[in-house]
């Protein structure tokens, strides 16, 4: 079992950046898959980004691709997500999520655990 926490959310000016970190307890975060969502107001739960428990696979949603950046750090219990060229459209609370199948997957409830979110503002 894991318990996950996010930090690193904030506001931050059109074109900025940010790093979102999230930390997990327990000994066995090296065997979870780790997730990116985001929920803006008024919208479902979004997909960001996944990467595989080695972190060897990752995987973006279109609409982020090129500005986000996933990794882990295994040994510090830690998944990050390194946001640039921010727009307003990234407003959103920020989730971590893990799922015990160790892989990638776009679906949430393909997650076991999940982190009680970060805001996210982006001005314009």
């Amino acid at each position: 079992q894991v318990q996950l926490v996010e930090s690193g959310g904030g506001l931050v000016q059109a074109g900025g950046s940010l790093r979102l970190s999230c930390a997990a307890s327990g000994r066995t975060f090296s065997s979870y898959a780790m997730g990116w969502f985001r929920q803006a107001p008024g919208a479902e739960r979004e997909f960001v980004t996944a990467i595989s428990r080695g972190g060897g696979i990752t995987d973006y949603a279109d609409s982020v691709k090129g500005r986000f950046t996933i990794s882990r750090d295994n040994a510090k219990n830690t998944v990050y997500l390194q946001m640039d060229s921010l727009k307003p459209e990234d407003t959103a609370v920020y989730y971590c999520a893990a799922t015990r199948t160790g892989i990638t997957q776009r679906a949430p409830g393909g997650y076991n655990f999940w982190g009680q979110g970060t805001q996210v503002t982006v001005s314009s």
